[in-house]
């Protein structure tokens, strides 16, 4: 068992909660999650009490990953953080988002950035440019990702799920 804790420095929140560890692959941390938060209708997912999230967080990557899937097993798709670099203790696994996310529909052919605005309200192209453009390559990034259905976005990942 691990904490996670996402800190949400634009909003002034940290949500912390426990997750299995399910493997650490050098940089990649992989752990899984139940949503416990009550119904979450955003348009274009539903999160639902006991939805199963498979997590992969990077030390060396400005992004996370969220593969989701039902309390059935049915898959609902990918759910993308754009994030600094995660790190991780060994008891503690912490992110901090920078607004940024993208939605990947189980098929992959819906992929939707989202938030830009408030990633653009953040400032970072004047305060902090070279995690503003960290942000930018980390979005191009994961989009490339889903489009090739690699990593994460893989057949093989999702039968796993």
């Amino acid at each position: 068992m691990v904490e996670v804790r996402l800190l949400k420095p634009g909003k002034a929140t940290t949500i912390a909660f426990e997750a299995d560890l399910l493997r650490q692959d050098g940089p990649e941390i992989v752990v899984r999650a139940f949503w416990r938060r009550g119904r979450l209708d955003l348009g274009y997912v539903v999160f639902e009490d006991g939805d199963r999230f498979l997590e992969h967080y990077y030390t060396d990557r400005w992004y996370n990953i969220y593969a989701i899937y039902s309390a059935a097993g049915a898959f609902k798709g990918w759910y993308c953080n754009v994030t600094k670099p995660a790190s991780y203790d060994g008891q503690i696994i912490t992110s901090e988002d920078l607004e940024i996310d993208l939605f990947v529909s189980p098929d992959r052919s819906t992929i939707l950035p989202l938030d830009m605005d408030e990633f653009a309200a953040r400032g970072f192209d004047q305060s902090e440019p070279a995690t503003h453009r960290h942000a930018l390559e980390a979005l191009t990034e994961l989009e490339r990702l889903a489009l090739a259905g690699a990593g994460p976005f893989s057949q093989e990942e999702r039968a796993d799920g």
